[in-house]
């Protein structure tokens, strides 16, 4: 909550003469033509807040592009969280489209899902001030009902027909998909509708009867189950132009289409030859006042708009002037509307011209560049002038940094929090007040660069203006991993897979199959094993059943032979070097766990503060790191872990931190990096963050000269230098610290041999953490604990996933488009070639092709020294396209490279080409990969299904999982040695863990629990019906649900689960429940198998099971009719008329007795 001292403070601009004239004047005249100027971009931002407050009317801000739009909509965000108190309509963003018609593709999805609501809420009367740029301002829309159409509420107790919800879902952008985890998807099963609509956090579930709406609920992604009942629900659009058969016919009419009616990449700018379009945005609006930001540049950027459509008219049937207005036509529709010009310099037209357009006098603030004293002097010096200060901090981190150094000066200052807000005590403390009302307020906001206004007085200084931070991109909220549960989860698993079954091995998934079994039915999965022998195995013994995960792609394994000893030889062959391996890991374990080492402390509010300062939201993942590594460095013990994580996954953070807390102890820390690239880029990472703290960074690298290798070499030794970033240079003899306390080291197997005996000596002296950008299955860090520290970070950054994966011919045109996109927000492009003989002539190609650009170009074969100066000139941005083989950096981070153009990627594997489009897509900006295949080229068959599998990876289907799997397994060689990951090949990825996990309990000593795979045969009804799941894939993943349930609370679970989503389970379901409970008792029990036959269920025990035989006995004795046999059978009498539920009770009854 903001502190009343704050409000009053912005809002006292709104008294300047020049803007309470502008007010006045468009109070007066609401179709008046002003403009006001003097104003800095902060400036600006904040009058347009105090406008809408003194005008209230709906304001629509028009800039030169996209990227103008975010920085002045961020502005706009803060200055309006400050000044509005009421539960209004905030402020949004209409983005521009991402392409133009020639380029044949649909805008990227997010774009359209921004769009549709922008222009709904524009139409709807729902803003306050909307922000657009001038390519989007001149797309021509629909009038407002139409946009106030595609909106709907649903409310419980109202009726809604089905179909043709459904239908209005499809035609504004929703797909059906199950289960719903994304949002813009829905599915139904029977009564059950789930969607998840646009701009909601959660999905909701909807239940109806016939078309009553009898509830609405809100659900988690991950569980899949209901958490909240709501009253009703919105559901807002995610496609402006929605999916409309008689429009889609109507331009097959015009238009060659090899699908009349179906939507096709594109469609959306032919829709002006079905139907055509005459309204502007701001027709949309009631009551609108159009603001022009830099009135020159918005007509200059429409001007080079138009230039483009121009050029590429040729190639599209529908003319530009269909889809766009010119600035002329649009400038001109504003004479019956207000307008405001707002302009940094003033500008004179014309005599007199001063008196009608107003200047308010602004200017930016001064930066500071880290230098606090001077900060400081600037504060007292503008408070002795009459001012009043404000110092914005990013985060609740850095404010508390500020309050620190503002007492440590003891300069007065008071937090910009209202006093009621009881939610941050400890800040509430830090307000330092001598004497009456301090003149310095430290407010927390996202305002990076200040500004001062002379007139009232008042001075405003921005996070960077101080700390001299780069331009970061806040992600908001926690997000969920978008990877997580491939192992034992068979829903995506089709015939043909290669499965692996516990007992006989390897073989070939062909189907499931229902076949009839006495009076009841029962479903099977069929799988093929070698010399074409067939196994049906029952749904209800999915627990047997593992999908194969191999050592990598395409690498297809043998089947094994049914009842053949080879699958039993490959188990134990890899159980034994399995041994050795986990033997030695132990070793050295317990070696660490006996060593002695420096305890560090507690965290300090320091460490709290440089926490808070992080300017993203931390995952579940990197919480729980963080917390294992403290926990680590304050124990007696060296620590050695291992931090694992994708690239951009926020492992870099984690090890900040843990630095942090060895310099709050006193200590020095040092990072090594494989390359020379890797270190800069660590270097300028972990100078930015600690900008705000007292700490002394330096890099020891290549890109030292000598001298300045000797003054960081001296101040090591000294204690003078706090952290050092360093290639294998810190590993050599000459460097000597003054206390080393923390050792990081980025992706320790890229160093050589001897590198790593220099890295395995430090080892016994410091805290180590090393850092992998390979990530591992999440399975394989479980069944290490206790062999290895190891800390996995899974979970990606918001959107990382979001990434617009285009498969086209190649085309220079396409190519053009594609780079003067990127280059008109501001981005960079990878063009990825991979032939060195001919990748300078393709540069060169590129080059002529967009003459604007910068071309850059790197390969394998170059000269270390100098692909380093490549790799550095496209960070730096020195270049626009960076022409490159697959050779390029994978740890590279490089917020503004947000397309990739990869050639020939037919010739690549999906693992290689998820890595590749990985380099992309790493802010919160829109990513593109455009995979391009030769036109002119007859495809092979294996490059067709390559290019079928490349869709589906482009809609984040199981061939994208698949490669994601495919790189963890990678990761898992990477950790485990070659050997090992030839291991996981030979008998999946799932049996290997499993076999690890009996390795590691029984070196530890440990009992290992006897392997029985109980058969339970008693001619009951136990199956999920395909009329309650249709869905193969899912009704598989139900079975396996239930068959990995051990106990009553976790059958419990699963079924709230299923009747959440599918309704009341039928009783096959719910005894199948409970048979998969008993099933797992029994297993525990050493019960292999219980057969019902002539009135009795036959129980029969392994040979080594272990029962207590005195409970055997009293069973037998109390139970009347029971017998035990000479062939160690248990036989228990049962009505041959008995219920399925009184069969499973009876037997739950008799094994709780066992058990007891």
């Amino acid at each position: 909550m903001t502190h009343p001292a704050i409000r009053d403070l912005l809002e006292s601009l709104s008294r300047d003469p020049a803007f309470q004239d502008v007010v006045s004047r468009l109070t007066r005249n609401r179709t008046a033509r002003l403009s006001l100027s003097g104003l800095t971009t902060t400036a600006k931002a904040l009058y347009l807040v105090l406008l809408w407050q003194l005008t209230e009317r709906n304001i629509i801000v028009v800039v030169d592009g996209n990227k103008e739009a975010e920085t002045l909509g961020e502005l706009v965000d803060t200055f309006f969280d400050l000044l509005v108190t009421s539960d209004i309509p905030r402020p949004q963003n209409i983005p521009a489209l991402d392409v133009l018609p020639s380029q044949r593709m649909s805008p990227h999805s997010e774009i359209s899902e921004q769009r549709a609501v922008g222009l709904w809420r524009l139409a709807s009367r729902k803003t306050t001030i909307t922000i657009t740029p001038v390519a989007s301002a001149l797309l021509r829309t629909e009038p407002a009902d139409f946009y106030r159409q595609l909106a709907l509420t649903l409310r419980v107790g109202e009726e809604v027909p089905l179909e043709d919800l459904l239908a209005h879902l499809e035609s504004i952008g929703y797909e059906k998909r199950d289960p719903v985890e994304m949002v813009g998807e829905y599915s139904l099963r029977g009564g059950i509708l789930d969607i998840f609509p646009a701009e909601a956090s959660k999905p909701i579930r909807i239940e109806l009867f016939g078309d009553l709406i009898e509830s609405i609920r809100r659900f988690d992604v991950e569980t899949q189950r209901s958490v909240m009942k709501i009253a009703e629900a919105t559901l807002l659009p995610l496609a402006e132009y929605p999916k409309s058969r008689e429009v889609l016919q109507a331009i097959a009419e015009e238009v060659d289409v090899a699908s009349p009616g179906d939507p096709f990449p594109g469609w959306e700018f032919l829709v002006p030859l079905a139907r055509p379009r005459s309204q502007s945005l701001f027709a949309l609006a009631e009551n609108p006042l159009v603001v022009l930001d830099e009135p020159e540049q918005i007509a200059s950027a429409a001007g080079r708009l138009w230039k483009r459509l121009e050029e590429t008219d040729r190639v599209f049937p529908c003319p530009p002037d269909k889809n766009f207005y010119t600035w002329g036509e649009l400038h001109g529709s504003l004479e019956s509307e207000g307008e405001l010009a707002l302009r940094e310099l003033e500008l004179i037209t014309s005599a007199g011209a001063e008196a009608s357009n107003p200047a308010l006098a602004s200017r930016p603030s001064l930066a500071f560049h880290g230098n606090v004293q001077a900060a400081i002097a600037e504060a007292r010096n503008l408070v002795e002038q009459g001012y009043r200060v404000i110092f914005f901090a990013r985060s609740t981190g850095e404010l508390e940094r500020l309050a620190d150094i503002f007492q440590e000066y003891a300069v007065p200052f008071q937090l910009g929090l209202d006093p009621a807000d009881a939610t941050r005590p400890y800040l509430a403390e830090r307000s330092y007040v001598a004497g009456a009302v301090a003149s310095t307020l430290l407010v927390k906001g996202l305002v990076r660069r200040g500004v001062v206004f002379p007139e009232p007085r008042i001075a405003l200084f921005g996070s960077e203006d101080l700390f001299d931070t780069s331009d970061l991109i806040a992600k908001p909220g926690p997000t969920k991993s978008q990877l997580a549960a491939f192992t034992a989860d068979l829903a995506d698993l089709k015939p043909g897979d290669y499965v692996v079954h516990v007992t006989h091995g390897i073989g070939r998934f062909l189907g499931t199959r229902e076949i009839a079994q006495g009076e009841n039915k029962g479903d099977f999965m069929l799988i093929e094993y070698a010399a074409d022998a067939k196994l049906y195995v029952p749904l209800t013994r999915l627990d047997l059943i593992q999908k194969y995960r191999g050592a990598g792609e395409g690498a297809a394994p043998t089947l094994d032979r049914l009842g053949g000893t080879t699958w039993s030889r490959t188990k134990s062959r890899v159980k034994a070097r399995m041994r050795d391996m986990a033997d030695e890991l132990l070793k050295l374990y317990a070696q660490r766990h006996m060593a002695e080492g420096f305890a560090f402390s507690h965290d300090s509010n320091w460490q709290r503060e440089f926490e808070d300062a992080f300017d993203f939201t931390e995952t579940k993942d990197q919480l729980s790191a963080i917390q294992q590594i403290k926990k680590d460095m304050e124990s007696g013990h060296p620590m050695d872990r291992l931090l694992c994580g994708d690239v951009g996954y926020g492992k870099t953070e984690v090890a900040m931190r843990a630095a942090f807390k060895a310099l709050g102890d006193g200590k020095q820390v040092a990072v090594l990096a494989p390359t020379t690239v890797l270190t800069f880029q660590h270097f300028e990472t972990f100078k930015r963050r600690f900008a705000p703290f007292p700490v002394h960074v330096e890099m020891l690298s290549r890109f030292r000269d000598k001298k300045e290798i000797a003054d960081v070499l001296t101040g090591l030794a000294e204690g003078k230098v706090d952290i050092v970033i360093g290639t294998h240079r810190l590993l050599s003899k000459d460097v000597q610290f003054h206390d080393l306390g923390l050792l990081v080291v980025d992706e320790e197997q890229r160093f050589g041999v001897r590198h790593k005996e220099r890295i395995k000596q430090l080892k016994h002296n410091v805290d180590v953490l090393t850092m992998s950008a390979t990530p591992i299955p999440r399975t394989l860090h479980m069944s290490l604990l206790g062999l290895r520290d190891m800390s996995v970070i899974e979970t990606p950054p918001k959107d990382r996933l979001a990434i617009q994966t285009v498969v086209a011919h190649f085309d220079p045109a396409l190519i053009r488009t594609a780079i003067e996109q990127e280059m008109s927000r501001g981005g960079q492009v990878y063009f990825i070639h991979n032939r060195v003989d001919s990748i300078f002539s393709r540069a060169a190609e590129i080059q002529e092709l967009v003459p604007t650009c910068r071309v850059g170009v790197g390969h394998g074969q170059m000269g270390e020294a100098e692909l380093e100066k490549a790799l550095l000139g496209f960070m730096r941005h020195q270049f626009d396209v960076f022409v490159c083989t697959t050779i390029a950096e994978n740890g590279l981070d490089i917020p503004l490279a947000n397309t990739m153009v990869i050639e020939h990627a037919e010739r690549y594997g999906l693992s290689e080409l998820y890595q590749l489009r990985g380099r992309v897509g790493r802010s919160n900006r829109r990513a593109y990969a455009y995979l391009l295949v030769p036109a002119d080229t007859e495809l092979s068959e294996i490059a067709r299904k390559r290019l079928a599998a490349l869709k589906e990876f482009s809609d984040l289907g199981a061939g994208f999982k698949i490669a994601a799997l495919d790189l963890e397994l990678r990761g898992a060689g990477n950790i485990l040695g070659g050997e090992q990951h030839g291991h996981i090949g030979a008998v999946g990825f799932d049996m290997y863990i499993r076999l690890l996990e009996e390795t590691v309990h029984e070196l530890k000593g440990e009992a290992v629990p006897l392997e029985v795979h109980s058969t339970l045969n008693l001619g009951l009804d136990i199956r999920i019906p395909s009329e309650y799941i249709a869905d193969e894939h899912q009704r598989l993943r139900a079975y396996k649900r239930i068959a990995d349930a051990a106990s009553n609370e976790e059958a419990a679970e699963v079924l709230a689960a299923l009747e959440d989503r599918y309704g009341p389970a039928p009783d096959a379901v719910r005894s199948l429940l409970k048979f998969s409970v008993l099933k797992s008792a029994a297993q525990k029990l050493g019960i292999e198998a219980i057969d019902r036959r002539q009135g009795a269920l036959n129980v029969k025990f392994h040979k080594d099971a272990r029962i207590d035989p005195n409970r055997l006995m009293n069973l037998v004795t109390n139970t009347e009719g029971a017998q035990f046999t000479p062939a160690g059978v248990l036989r228990l009498p049962v009505d041959g008329a008995s219920s399925p539920t009184k069969v499973l009770q009876l037997l739950e009854t008799h094994f709780a007795q066992l058990q007891a």
